[in-house]
């Protein structure tokens, strides 16, 4: 029996599922984010983030945070992205289960979004773990 690597839709469902688990008071400011699961990131993101390999990035927010946000028109929503073949990669090489690995980088970039300290995103990212288990 061979199994098959997990679609991007469920990459999505399973984000989506660490997202409504967030806290209260982190949920209510992410209702306007937009969730993206695409295979790598593109050239572009790449270059400006200088990185060579598209197997080194997981996730991405893109955004500001919640501190620094101001009315401004023609803003684009905050978005966080996920890359499905890096994550499987690491979920292959790291033999951490596939739900632990997407919640990691989940919280990890809803943490940009909260300009939160690498701490409280390890916090963050026990609650989360807690809730699902």
């Amino acid at each position: 029996m061979t199994r098959q690597a997990p679609t991007l839709d469920a990459i999505e469902a399973c984000a989506r599922d660490v997202l409504a688990r967030l806290p209260a008071p982190f949920a209510a400011h992410l209702q306007d984010i937009v969730l993206i699961v695409e295979e790598f990131a593109d050239d572009e993101t790449l270059d400006a983030l200088g990185i060579e390999d598209p197997f080194e990035l997981t996730g991405l927010y893109h955004g500001r945070p919640v501190g620094e946000k101001a009315l401004a028109s023609g803003d684009l929503p905050d978005r966080i992205h996920l890359y499905r073949r890096p994550i499987l990669d690491e979920w292959c090489a790291t033999g951490v289960t596939l739900d632990a690995l997407i919640t990691h980088v989940v919280v990890h970039e809803v943490g940009h979004h909260f300009g939160l300290s690498d701490a409280d995103m390890h916090a963050l990212e026990a609650s989360v773990a807690e809730e699902g288990a």
